[in-house]
Parts: C-alpha cells; sequence; structure tokens
C-alpha cells in the first residue's frame, strides 16, 4: 500500500492548493533573477502558479508571486512568464 504524501502548493493567483505537478514554479534564483522552472528542481526560492494565465494575471494583479519571491518583479519578466505559459496552454 502506498500512503505517500503528495506534495501541496498554494497558486500564488488563485489560492487554490494543488499537487506540485499540476502548477509550474516560478523561481528566484540566488543571482536574484526570476525564471520559469519547469523541472521543478533548480536551486532558489519558488513561487507555485495554477498551469494557466487566468492566475498569472491574479497573480500580477495581487502582487502574489512579489510577496512570495520577497523581491520586486520587471514587467518584462511577467511578459516573459505569460508568453512562456501561453506556449505551454498551447502544446
Amino acid at each position: 500500500m502506498n500512503t505517500r504524501k503528495i506534495p501541496l502548493r498554494k497558486c500564488t493567483g488563485c489560492g487554490e492548493m494543488k499537487s506540485k505537478k499540476e502548477m509550474i514554479r516560478v523561481l528566484k534564483t540566488p543571482e536574484d533573477t526570476i525564471v520559469l522552472d519547469t523541472t521543478g528542481k533548480k536551486n532558489g526560492r519558488g513561487a507555485y502558479i495554477c498551469n494557466s494565465l487566468e492566475c498569472l494575471r491574479k497573480a500580477i494583479k495581487s502582487k502574489g508571486l512579489e510577496r512570495s519571491l520577497k523581491t520586486a518583479i520587471p514587467k518584462e519578466v511577467y511578459e516573459q512568464l505569460e508568453s512562456e505559459l501561453s506556449e505551454i496552454a498551447d502544446e
């Protein structure tokens, strides 16, 4: 019998708890750059958002990502995240 717990994370956009596999990790690297971590294994402080543009927009509006990553996020980074997310959604 497999009783391993499924790691849950909270979306910084909608606030829902979901399994890590269903979400995308946004990462603040030790060099203070913000990147999408599709593997979920990179080093740094991570925040999670659902795999949807809607949640990303909510996170931008509520500054949820900025709070979670404890840093200001430039507009270009949000635009890059948005385009990467829409590519993933199209697949």
